[in-house]
């Protein structure tokens, strides 16, 4: 069993949910971000790992600013799986990157994944893939145990929702609100929705973009598996004078 699968099994045969946090690799260091994922691992079930891009999808202006200062510092795909590879054994959490298709395709497609899975990722999130190359990366995840997540939009159609949950593993991501990434401060309203999803699909249900506080991490674990927490990590960890205290004492105080 996937390591992905195996936490979401875990947390449901014990009636829990689980807490995602998302960081963007190599900022406000490289250093900083392998520090913040060892300092979380006890307090999370899985971490979310941005590999930092010139044209992030989605992303608000939190997430793009940590993206753009990584990649000044001059942050490289290789870098971080290196950083991955090193850390892996030290990590009980599952580590999942955020990767834009182009560095995938760049970097060699499926001998990308194939690296991913051997640095250390149990699962990949590719925000920006089309159907098509989705099928044969998801394909290719499925032989070497990957975990492979698509997202799901609030505008998705019944089909459309069919289709993505079909192409995926690990779990839906399922996107809170259109839009750009950036913390809220309403509670989101996703229970019709996930009510919706769960008679299409059995995938675990992982709810994003605006989580940012424990009350909206609370309303989402009502009715989904799992909270997902990014821009609100990312700003905390850039005002902390130390961003690993900072990441830690995050997610302690939302978890």
């Amino acid at each position: 069993m996937n390591k992905i699968d195996s936490i979401f099994s875990s947390l449901r045969d014990s009636g829990e949910k689980a807490l995602i946090p998302f960081l963007v690799a190599g900022n406000p260091s490289l250093d900083a971000t392998e520090g913040a994922i060892l300092a979380m691992d006890n307090a999370v079930d899985i971490i979310e790992i941005g590999i930092p891009f010139s044209d992030p999808i989605a992303d608000g202006p939190v997430i793009a600013a940590a993206m753009h200062k990584a990649l000044e510092s001059g942050i490289t795909p290789t870098d971080v799986l290196q950083m991955v590879k090193r850390i892996r054994p030290s990590v009980n959490s599952g580590l999942v990157a955020m990767v834009s298709h182009s560095i995938v395709r760049r970097s060699g497609g499926t001998d990308w994944l194939v690296q991913a899975k051997e640095a250390g990722f149990d699962g990949v999130i590719i925000p920006d893939i089309d159907e098509v190359e989705a099928k044969v990366l998801s394909d290719h995840c499925h032989g070497i145990d990957l975990s492979f997540t698509m997202l799901v939009a609030p505008t998705s159609s019944d089909e459309r929702i069919k289709t993505l949950a079909s192409l995926s593993s690990g779990f839906l991501y399922i996107l809170a609100r259109l839009g750009l990434t950036g913390e809220q401060s309403k509670i989101p309203v996703i229970a019709a929705r996930i009510e919706k999803i769960r008679s299409i699909t059995d995938l675990p249900l992982a709810v994003g973009f605006g989580i940012s506080t424990k009350a909206h991490v609370q309303a989402v674990h009502e009715h989904a598996d799992a909270a997902i927490v990014g821009s609100a990590l990312v700003r905390r960890m850039a005002e902390e004078s130390d961003p690993i205290v900072g990441a830690e004492k995050f997610v302690r105080e939302i978890s």
